[in-house]
């Protein structure tokens, strides 16, 4: 935007762009068009013309257009931009700033998304800009890592998948990151915006096995098993400490197996 600025001198015309533009005098590009006057005796004497252009950046167009959702707000804030690779971190800080995070962030991620499209209006080339208040974001991200490690711990005690409520995108992503540290579990999304969820699921789809065998594996027929295996072990064991006549004694003749039909073969060897 180019705008020209008539003063008494070119420093207080200066000055005027730059309140008129609310930025400072280093970010404005001006040209002197006529230099003041003095004159004599105040004959002939001619004001400054500067002409000043001012282009804002993305994030200041971002931080202009809350500033004046803010004062619609009646709230007292002051704005701190930052600038980065992606884009810029607006940090909104003030004690009566409350009402600009609303129910878990709501307001804010509103804000946000109000923001950006200002910033990006007519531009193909996308800016991000993310809003935070007073450190709410640290604070929310450390309550969703939080969440991901007890959410993951009972899935994998128990095997069941569980699904988290609704989240945005940019929670979500710590949701997944954070499970993406713990073994065993892995999460996906599920459902359509703005209800899409988060749902872990145990990778083996079993409960968590703790000691040396499965709980599972505890049915009548493995104690029947084990019981065999104990009885053969004492059987042997009884073996070891007969002598030669004995066992030629406690052998069925074949006779025996054929009078008798099925007695032995009910004992295993």
């Amino acid at each position: 935007m180019r705008k020209e600025f008539t003063a008494n001198t070119v420093e207080e015309a200066k000055a005027m762009a730059a309140e008129f533009f609310k930025t400072s005098p280093e970010k404005i590009e001006f040209t002197v068009i006529e230099e003041e006057k003095k004159g004599i005796l105040g004959i002939g004497r001619k004001n400054a013309v500067v002409a000043a252009e001012y282009n804002p950046s993305k994030a200041e167009i971002a931080a202009e257009y809350i500033k004046k959702i803010l004062a619609c707000m009646d709230i007292d804030a002051e704005l701190k931009i930052t600038e980065n690779d992606d884009g810029a971190l607006i940090d909104i800080e003030g004690d009566t700033t409350g009402a600009v995070i609303g129910r878990r962030g709501e307001t804010l991620d509103s804000l946000q998304y109000l923001a950006g499209m200002a910033a990006n209006k007519n531009d193909k080339e996308y800016y991000r800009v993310t809003l935070d208040c007073c450190g709410y974001r640290e604070r929310r991200k450390e309550a969703l890592e939080e969440l991901a490690r007890k959410i993951s711990k009972s899935v994998l005690r128990t095997g069941k998948t569980l699904t988290l409520e609704p989240m945005n995108p940019y929670e979500r992503r710590i949701i997944h990151a954070a499970v993406s540290e713990i073994e065993g579990v892995t999460s996906k999304s599920s459902g359509e915006e703005p209800y899409r969820k988060v749902v872990i699921s145990s990778v083996s789809g079993r409960p968590e096995r703790k000691g040396g065998y499965d709980k599972r594996d505890r049915g009548p027929g493995r104690r029947n098993d084990r019981r065999g295996e104990r009885k053969i072990e004492r059987r042997s064991s009884m073996d070891l400490m007969k002598t030669s006549f004995e066992k030629d004694y406690k052998k069925p003749k074949p006779e025996d197996s054929m009078t008798e039909s099925g007695l032995y073969d009910k004992i295993d060897f």
